[in-house]
This record gives structure tokens, C-alpha cells and sequence, in this order.
């Protein structure tokens, strides 16, 4: 291609442009901007001639590639795949300043669904570019992370802990002095009302217990001990839907006040369709423990918080024999049924009971398991579909663990009873 080109000489003006299209708050333009974005650089015919315009769209580019709208993640993806070959990495750590600086300007962005990519983004930075590249923007993207912690929007909250946790674990003494910091944030999201930010809480505490060791570990188990204790204060009504008009930052329950005023809905910035940009803002001046669009979590979700933290933990080793010795409590915590939501609570312990059990070992958990015989019948037996077909994979799953011969054996000498409904269930499963 002649430098002659058109697009060699308007190529600067074209990519700024681009850059922009694949910033807006439009998933129908980021796509259409991303495919003229690939048209344009494959235009070109050398590598080194397309890589003048990748300070301004390698950024986007890369950052579209966890959009929430499928479109554009995966055709970002396979742009990606076409520009950048085998060398992603190489490039990403060749134009990092300009990588890190797009992401933490799109954490600021109005749109939810922008901010959620740019800190997964953040998260892909910790665990896949060179130690030495991140370093030097390791106290910008923490505090970044930080405020995204504050955010209205759940799942920006949970990609902030997750990525909070990636650098942890990759940069521990780089992040000591913000360790109890993170602690308190991360047992914040251990709480949450959405259980997969209660996930993301345990595996980002998981990773801080990976870094810190014995240092911590400490004060996790004691929180989970207080946690799987938290249910017995549970009342008996789950509160659910409380207090809409400011409740938990969930899709579709999140309602700003002043609905009718007519100024809110004139001469205001447009989002995609479903997007929730106008209603759920980024971190507030509050500070990280503002729950301005979240309502006061239930006894019950800590005590499921710690479920999770339990099997996360339970792939430890130095957390091992400490989780064995909080599975009597947890058996105790699923006795306590006197509450709305306690089914709730047994199905996540059946989904986590054989990765805590694996994670702990035969040895340690033998002992134990005829204890949680009952739990799992009583939800195996529920009219709750999603409960009881935890509480059926629990059985299939802790079969192949001990073998349908010990399994049987343990249950016949618990309560005969129940051998039926567990060769029923055995068998079952066993045909799928």
C-alpha cells in the first residue's frame, strides 16, 4: 500500500474516531464501530503500518473483549485474535500506559455494563501481564478498584472484588498496606444481598488467605465462625423485597426517586436498551461502605457467604484442617430452619459440600459425614426443584468421592430408611 493512501494520511483522523465509536454508551454503535475498526486495519497489508494507530485503538479493542452485550465481545474477540496473533500479550505490555489509563477512565463511564468490563479488565492485567509491566499503575488500578467497590451496580462490585483478589495474589507486598482495607470490603461482598457477589467475596478471600498465609487466616476462619453462627438470629420472614424505592442494586428492582419529574427525562444522555447506566451510578462520595441502593443483609446470606468461603478455602492447604473443624457448625446451621430462605441456604451447602469434601480430604471428612445425611435428604425430599436437585448431585457427587458401596453403607447405618429414595437417586443419576 502506497503511503500515498487515503488512509495513511487520514488514518489518525479515522482511528480517533474509531476509538470513540467504541466507547459509547451504544452497544449497536461500539459494533458497528468495531467492525469498521477491523476493516481498517486489516486494510492494512504490514503489520508495522497498522501499529501506528494502536495507541488510540488497541485499548478499546481489548476492553471490548469482555462487553457485556455478546455482539460486541465476541466479534471484539476475534478482532483481537486477527490483530494481534500470538503477540496479545507482547502488545498489551508495549502500550500499557495507554491500556491502563483507557481503563481507569472507563471506570468512571455512566454505563454499568462499561465499568463491569473495564474492571474485569483490570483483573486480566494482574494475572496475565508481566509482573514488571503492571507495576509501576499498581496504586492506580488498586484505587480504582477501591471506588468501584462503592458502586450501585452488583455486578461491577463483584468484578471490582474479583480483581482486587488477582492482585492480591500476584502483587502481595506491593498491596500489604491495603490489607485491612480489603478485608473489610471483601467481607463486605461476603454479605451481599446477590449470591454471586457473595462468591466473588469468598474467592477474592481465598486469594488474600493464598498471598498472606497464616497472617490472616486467623481472621477469616473467626469470621466464618461467627458467620455460620449469624443464622440463628435469622426472623423467621426473609426480608426480600425491602424498601425498593432505594433497595439492593438488582436488575429490574432498582427505581430512582422523583420518577415523574420531567427533567430527569429531558435532554439526558442515551443508553442501550435494558441498560441500568441512568439509575445505578458509579462509587459514591460516601465512602466504601455506603449502602445507599442496598438494603441491610440477612443473617442468612453471611452464614451462605461463608458456605462459599468454606469450599474456596477447603483448596488451601494451610486452611484445610481448619475448615474440618468448622463442618460440626456448619451441620449445626442447617439445622435452623425456623426462616423463609433457609432452603436457599441447604441448596448452596449441597453444592458446595463435595468440594469442601474433596478439598478437605477422606481422612478428615469421613468422620463427619453421616452429620449431614439429614440436611441433604430433608432438601432431597423438598418441593423446591432447585434445592432438591442440589441436594440429588450432592449424593451423586459424594458417591463418586467414597464409592456407592460406602455411601450406601454409611446411610443404611444412619436411618435405613432412606436407602430407597438413595438407590432411586443413584440410580437416576447414574443413567444421565
Amino acid at each position: 500500500m502506497d503511503e500515498s493512501n487515503p488512509l495513511f494520511e487520514y488514518g489518525h483522523q479515522f482511528s480517533k474516531f474509531l476509538g470513540k465509536g467504541m466507547s459509547d454508551n451504544w452497544s449497536q454503535v461500539r459494533l458497528a464501530s468495531s467492525v469498521a475498526t477491523r476493516t481498517f486495519l486489516m486494510a492494512f497489508p504490514k503489520e508495522h503500518s497498522r501499529e501506528v494507530f494502536f495507541p488510540e485503538l488497541l485499548p478499546k479493542m481489548c476492553l471490548n473483549r469482555y462487553y457485556l452485550a455478546d455482539g460486541v465481545r465476541l466479534y471484539s474477540q476475534e478482532t483481537w485474535r486477527l490483530v494481534s496473533g500470538s503477540n496479545g500479550r507482547f502488545l498489551v505490555e508495549k502500550y500499557i500506559k495507554d491500556v491502563v489509563n483507557f481503563y481507569i477512565e472507563q471506570t468512571q463511564a455512566n454505563n454499568h455494563a462499561v465499568r463491569e468490563a473495564s474492571c474485569s479488565c483490570i483483573a486480566e492485567l494482574a494475572s496475565k501481564i508481566s509482573r514488571d509491566a503492571v507495576l509501576p499503575y499498581l496504586d492506580q488500578l488498586l484505587e480504582t478498584l477501591l471506588v468501584c467497590f462503592e458502586d450501585d451496580s452488583w455486578p461491577v462490585r463483584d468484578a471490582a472484588c474479583l480483581a482486587s483478589g488477582n492482585l492480591v495474589l500476584c502483587f502481595p507486598e506491593e498491596c500489604k498496606s491495603s490489607t485491612e482495607k480489603l478485608l473489610t470490603l471483601f467481607f463486605m461482598n461476603l454479605e451481599d444481598n446477590i449470591v454471586s457477589v457473595r462468591q466473588g467475596g469468598a474467592a477474592a478471600l481465598a486469594n488474600a488467605v493464598k498471598a498472606y498465609g497464616e497472617q490472616i487466616l486467623d481472621v477469616v476462619v473467626a469470621k466464618i465462625q461467627t458467620g455460620l453462627g449469624a443464622v440463628e438470629n435469622q426472623p423467621s420472614e426473609s426480608e426480600k423485597y425491602g424498601n425498593l424505592e432505594k433497595g439492593p442494586a438488582k436488575f429490574g428492582v432498582v427505581k430512582r426517586l422523583r420518577d415523574n419529574d420531567i427533567d430527569l427525562h429531558t435532554n439526558q444522555t442515551m443508553y442501550s436498551c435494558g441498560s441500568l447506566a441512568p439509575k445505578m451510578g458509579r462509587g459514591r462520595l460516601g465512602g466504601c461502605l455506603d449502602r445507599t441502593f442496598r438494603r441491610p443483609p440477612q443473617p442468612w446470606e453471611l452464614t451462605d457467604g461463608c458456605v462459599f468461603l468454606m469450599s474456596e478455602l477447603a483448596m488451601v492447604p494451610i486452611a484445610v484442617s481448619q475448615i474440618a473443624s468448622l463442618l460440626p457448625t456448619l451441620v449445626e446451621s442447617c439445622t435452623k430452619r425456623h426462616y423463609t430462605h433457609h432452603l436457599t441456604l441447604l441448596e448452596t451447602v449441597c453444592k458446595q459440600l463435595p468440594v469442601i469434601a474433596k478439598g478437605v480430604g477422606k481422612k478428615l471428612f469421613k468422620p463427619l459425614m453421616e452429620q449431614f445425611f439429614e440436611p441433604i435428604f430433608y432438601a432431597l425430599t423438598c418441593e423446591i426443584a432447585l434445592t432438591s436437585t442440589a441436594a440429588s448431585e450432592c449424593l451423586s457427587e459424594l458417591c463418586k468421592i467414597f464409592g456407592n458401596n460406602i455411601m450406601r453403607g454409611r446411610i443404611e447405618q444412619w436411618n435405613p430408611n432412606f436407602l430407597n429414595l438413595f438407590d432411586a437417586n443413584v440410580i437416576t443419576t447414574s443413567s444421565f
